[in-house]
């Protein structure tokens, strides 16, 4: 079984910037690039169109779909193989649902990350980028802390807070345990 790792946790709280920090340990670990049906950034997304989901919805292709700042974000099975066969995903989600729909929906051993800062940060880190929508993005925090709340038997394989931890910090403990989880498969 393949690995694969969730990132969890509100808008500025270091996904993408711990991505990057895994990205510098090791050339495996790439993020995985969601479908986005929708405008704004593009960065970071395979961008598609409202046919294109519609095919894979009618071929049992997504693995989950949300609605967030007026755009559909997927995660999709041809993007989850693509993913894996270059190396070792890492998904970046701010839905319990979300985290489940994957776990269960793609047959691959996922570490899960919560990922968390407190509101302050991300209102200063989200206006310190240059975000035009720091007021959507501290609603998605209200969210992601609502989410969390509604769901307490989450379980998470690590909890890393990055008002305190270092982006590199942060990635060496994730690498650390994808290592620990190999050594235990292969023991």
């Amino acid at each position: 079984m393949t690995g694969g790792v969730i990132l969890y946790g509100p808008p500025a709280a270091g996904k993408d910037t711990i991505t990057a920090a895994l990205a510098e340990l090791s050339l495996q670990y790439a993020q995985f690039a969601r479908l986005k049906v929708g405008t704004g950034k593009s960065a970071g997304y395979r961008m598609g169109t409202t046919e294109q989901l519609r095919e894979l919805e009618t071929s049992g292709g997504v693995v989950y779909a949300n609605r967030r700042y007026g755009n559909t974000y997927v995660i999709d099975v041809p993007g989850l193989d693509a993913a894996f066969a270059a190396g070792v995903p890492v998904v970046h989600l701010g839905q319990v649902d979300g985290i489940r729909a994957l776990v269960d929906g793609y047959p691959a051993d996922w570490a899960v990350v919560l990922l968390w800062c407190p509101r302050e940060a991300t209102a200063e880190r989200s206006a310190g980028r240059g975000d035009s929508d720091t007021t959507a993005r501290l609603a998605a925090w209200d969210a992601t802390r609502e989410d969390l709340d509604a769901h307490p038997e989450t379980v998470w394989d690590l909890t890393v807070d990055t008002a305190t931890a270092s982006p590199q910090e942060a990635a060496r403990l994730i690498d650390q345990l994808l290592a620990q989880r190999a050594g235990a498969a292969t023991a």
